[in-house]
């Protein structure tokens, strides 16, 4: 399916209404102006949204859904892409913790916003991510309007280290029950990833087990940032990452592809029309 890119600026109550860049990729089907389809919020890692970024999404775009990159670091300075080399990674680490854990919340339901509001939209939406991304989509399956999160290598999750002071509440709230009951999650973690010890893919499987938050936990022969097609160092797994962005599709076509009407609770009476 073709694509089209486009962004929206768009204000931040929290920034004293320091817009930030929203970049959006669509399907696009000729001669049906309005076809609708689902969305995808799509975290980036700590450099923004680069081109490994832009292409992941585009991806997914041509598969048939309207896909919003949000520039995480609006706050600090401008939309552009922060470089893979040394400078750039220590400026996206110095930026992952100055940043309020309110404000990187504020930027996904800002995304959700944008993509509800969209002409092309139906409203129905998933999110994704990676490394950052990853425990940003984790965080996005808190707002009931994200019926599926397919997070990849979700850094800082179960140390509870994201954010201005390096104390976020991710696995705290899905303990307390603030994730029961909505969206699907798939969690993909490479077992040689430095980032994410076993003791910790552990602690996160369990609260999410133990919570009863639906979930696809997958544990993979790869290293961190194995999806990403550029300046991996050595890292990118291109069969893994085509195998797993497979996975993927196939939740978000049976979690957000189609109009499946209200939830009903198991048990009660569904008439069914043939």
């Amino acid at each position: 399916m073709l694509i089209v890119k486009t962004f929206h600026d768009v204000p931040s109550k929290l920034d004293n209404g320091r817009p930030i860049r929203i970049f959006v990729v669509s399907p696009v089907v000729p001669n049906y102006p309005r076809a609708k389809f689902p969305g995808v919020v799509c975290f980036s890692e700590i450099y923004q949204v680069t081109g490994p970024v832009e292409r992941f999404a585009g991806q997914i775009a041509s598969q048939g859904y309207v896909v919003a990159c949000p520039s995480s670091y609006h706050e600090f300075e401008g939309p552009e892409a922060i470089p893979y080399d040394t400078e750039g990674t220590d400026r996206g680490n110095r930026y992952k913790i100055e940043k309020d854990v309110t404000a990187y919340d504020e930027d996904a339901t800002l995304s959700v916003d944008l993509l509800v509001s969209l002409p092309n939209c139906n409203g129905r939406i998933a999110a994704t991510g990676m490394c950052l991304g990853g425990h940003l989509a984790f965080r996005a399956a808190f707002d009931p309007r994200v019926l599926s999160s397919v997070c990849f290598f979700a850094t800082d999750l179960h140390s509870a280290t994201l954010g201005k002071g390096k104390n976020d509440n991710s696995l705290a709230r899905v303990h307390k029950g603030d994730m029961t009951g909505k969206g699907e999650l798939v969690m993909i973690f490479g077992k040689q990833d430095t980032h994410v010890p076993r003791e910790g893919r552990d602690l996160i499987r369990k609260t999410i087990e133990d919570a009863k938050v639906p979930c696809s936990f997958l544990e993979v022969q790869a290293q961190h940032a194995f999806i990403r097609d550029e300046s991996s160092k050595g890292r990118w797994d291109a069969a893994l990452t085509r195998s797993l962005f497979t996975f993927m599709m196939e939740v978000f076509d049976r979690t957000i592809g189609r109009d499946l009407g209200p939830k009903v609770d198991k048990g009660e009476q569904v008439e069914h029309v043939c």
